[in-house]
């Protein structure tokens, strides 16, 4: 077994990896294998990265030999106690059972229970559509920062190189395979920024400025739209656009901007109890039989469900589902909800806040 030590010289993080723990309690890990299980394939090499005396580092476990597996994990394990938080790549699928199964093998008695995880890929893969992105992969999301990496193999090509080295020891063939786990581990710390997507989402964002603006449409209509200004949690590394279920979205570093349609119209609400309601033909509204019960009786039929509404003209906000009550509807079989803007809510930043929240996740949730 060989240990590779490396310091990364003048390599800045952009992005605030305080929020989870403190910078020495986090361990980035990859693995490098020779197949997809343990009980059928090799454990080569470990890489880790991690913060110590001012600066980051890289360690890596290579296994010369097949036999090399069991005291590469010991030495790693016992490395790794000293850590709080395991920060991977999609290693929920398949790094760290991996390694589990592979100490199981070989009747070790190493876990992971006293880790907090993170796996960068589920953090981020909710929200590709935001990142106009065909997939979430590593080496996409690295191309998509900018960042450029020396390797240029994949996992799957380097299993015959590691196998030849087996056989034959090369140093070129170990300076290529510890390369291309260097270069993952710097990508992973390199991409990191992505993480502001799943602040965006899951922490509270402000809305700094709430305005009604009016504009014409691409057919010459009049329009009204809501107009957000929001703080995000956490700078954007990419100025994104996004257009869904006619709300748009852009942001730019700690800056966001939401557009909301507002339709000023008549609206109905509908009482979910429509036996206790008449249904007024003339009056087009329905009314409690404690009211209505002084209605003459041909004036008044029994509400159903389609007719038990009251009518309302007003200003209303949409939402995919019940995000404020009462929701109103344009008829009784719409699926499309709103609410009312009232004077109110107007005055109220903390439920702007709370809304914007509210549909980017439902934008997010849309593709």
């Amino acid at each position: 077994m060989r240990t590779i030590n490396e310091t990364l010289e003048n390599f800045t993080i952009q992005y605030p990896l305080e929020r989870i723990a403190p910078l020495d309690k986090l361990l980035f890990i990859d693995i490098e294998t020779t197949g997809f299980t343990a009980k059928n394939s090799a454990l080569y090499l470990i890489g880790t990265a991690f913060y110590a005396d001012g600066c980051w580092q890289i360690k890596q476990w290579f296994a010369e030999q097949y036999s090399d597996e069991q005291p590469l994990l010991d030495d790693f394990f016992a490395f790794a106690a000293d850590f709080t938080h395991l920060i991977h790549f999609n290693g929920n699928n398949f790094d760290l059972p991996y390694l589990l199964q592979k100490c199981e093998m070989l009747k070790l008695p190493h876990n992971f229970d006293s880790f907090m995880g993170i796996d960068i890929y589920k953090r981020i893969s909710p929200y590709k559509f935001f990142l106009h992105t065909p997939n979430c992969k590593q080496k996409t999301l690295e191309e998509l920062l900018g960042i450029d990496r020396e390797d240029t193999y994949n996992g799957g090509e380097l299993i015959g190189l590691y196998e030849e080295y087996v056989k034959q020891p090369d140093e070129d063939i170990c300076r290529l395979l510890l390369l291309h786990n260097s270069d993952d581990m710097k990508g992973m710390l390199q991409i990191l920024p992505l993480l502001a997507f799943y602040d965006l989402f899951n922490d509270p964002l402000t809305a700094k400025k709430v305005q009604a603006n009016s504009f014409v449409d691409y057919h010459g209509h009049d329009k009204t739209e809501l107009l957000m200004k929001l703080e995000l949690p956490t700078p954007l590394p990419l100025t994104i656009s996004t257009l869904s279920n006619g709300c748009y979205f852009s942001g730019e570093a700690r800056e966001g901007i939401l557009k909301v349609p507002t339709y000023d119209e008549e609206m109905k609400y509908f009482y979910s109890n429509y036996k206790d309601y008449y249904y007024l033909p003339e009056e087009d509204t329905a009314l409690h039989k404690s009211v209505a019960s002084f209605v003459d009786k041909e004036h008044r039929v029994q509400a159903t469900a389609a007719s038990c509404y009251t009518r309302k003209y007003s200003t209303y906000l949409p939402q995919w589902d019940i995000f404020a009550e009462p929701f109103f509807k344009r008829n009784y079989k719409s699926k499309e909800l709103f609410f009312e803007l009232t004077d109110e809510m107007k005055k109220d930043r903390a439920f702007f806040s709370r809304y914007a929240q509210y549909l980017l996740g439902k934008m997010a949730k849309t593709y």
